[in-house]
Parts: structure tokens; C-alpha cells; sequence
């Protein structure tokens, strides 16, 4: 970070700061970076809010708050500083998220293929196809799959339009 952001910083939101470093981030668990992430958010929150607010108390001597800038400069540096750390951080935390994203859809992929794979095949399937009950095994997908290919729902689509275009006639009328 620029060490004249460093240097408008009081010790303690410098010790803030320092938690950001790769280090420090590298030792963190995906809760411990979301706590870290949330109370630099407050930080900047707040620096940016003063900033805001002194430079639209000046907006009538300066004319905008652009202009009042150079009488504000402390809470901005303030700001700017915060909102480094803050993007450090929100980038470390999407990091391990991803991370704990992966590894949960690993964890239930392979559950899932457990159940599968612990299923024993039953005394029923093993009979001839004259003796199971049930719909017949077609190549034709059952239930609502069959319902759902794109010829099926370019038909939809173009009734749907067809009476939209109907209503619209007689609504102009």
C-alpha cells in the first residue's frame, strides 16, 4: 500500500491495514476473512461518509464537492486506504469461497456416487420383462422430460405469440 495512505492512518486502523497483508490473508479461514472483510467495510464506510458529508457542508463556499476536495483531503486518503485493504480482502474471501464451493460440490458428488454404487441390484430387475409391472421401457423419456425439447417449446413459444398478437388485435379495436 502508498506509505502516504499509511501515514493518515492512527495506530490502530494501521493494524487494520496490516491484516491485509498476503501473509496475514493466507492464514485465514473463510469466516475469519468475511469478519476481516466486514469491519474494513465499516472503516471505509465511515471515512467515505465523512468525506461526503464536510465536503457538502462546502458545496456553498465552493460550489461543488469536487472543489471543496483539497480542504478534505485526510478523510479521502483515509477512504482510499480502507478501500485498498477492502478490495485485498473481498478478493481473498471470493478466493475461498470458491475453494469451499469445490470442495462441497466434490464432497456431494461423491456421496452421490456412493449411493449409487451401494444400491444392490434388486431380485425384480433381475426378472423378465413380462413379470415387472410398470410403464413399458421405450426410448421416449417419461413424465415431464417428454414435454421439454426445443421443438416442443419453439411450439409453445409461437402459440403463446399467436394469441398475444389475437388479444392485441382486439384490444385495439
Amino acid at each position: 500500500m502508498n506509505k502516504s495512505l499509511l501515514a493518515v492512518l492512527n495506530d490502530a486502523e494501521r493494524l487494520l491495514v496490516a491484516q491485509t497483508g498476503r501473509a496475514e490473508l493466507a492464514a485465514l479461514d473463510e469466516d475469519a476473512a468475511i469478519e476481516l472483510e466486514a469491519r474494513i467495510r465499516r472503516a471505509r464506510n465511515k471515512y467515505v461518509g465523512q468525506y461526503r458529508r464536510a465536503a457538502s457542508a462546502a458545496v456553498a463556499e465552493h460550489g461543488g464537492r469536487g472543489k471543496a476536495r483539497p480542504e478534505n483531503t485526510r478523510a479521502a486518503m483515509k477512504a482510499e486506504a480502507f478501500e485498498e485493504a477492502l478490495s485485498l480482502v473481498s478478493r481473498r474471501v471470493a478466493a475461498l469461497a470458491r475453494q469451499s464451493a469445490a470442495e462441497l460440490r466434490a464432497e456431494r458428488l461423491a456421496a452421490a456416487r456412493a449411493a449409487k454404487e451401494s444400491r444392490a441390484p434388486s431380485a425384480r430387475s433381475a426378472a423378465p420383462p413380462a413379470a415387472r409391472k410398470g410403464p413399458a421401457v421405450t426410448g421416449e423419456p417419461a413424465g415431464d422430460r417428454a414435454l421439454r425439447s426445443p421443438a416442443t417449446a419453439k411450439r409453445r413459444a409461437s402459440t403463446r405469440a399467436a394469441g398475444a398478437r389475437r388479444q392485441a388485435k382486439r384490444d385495439s379495436r
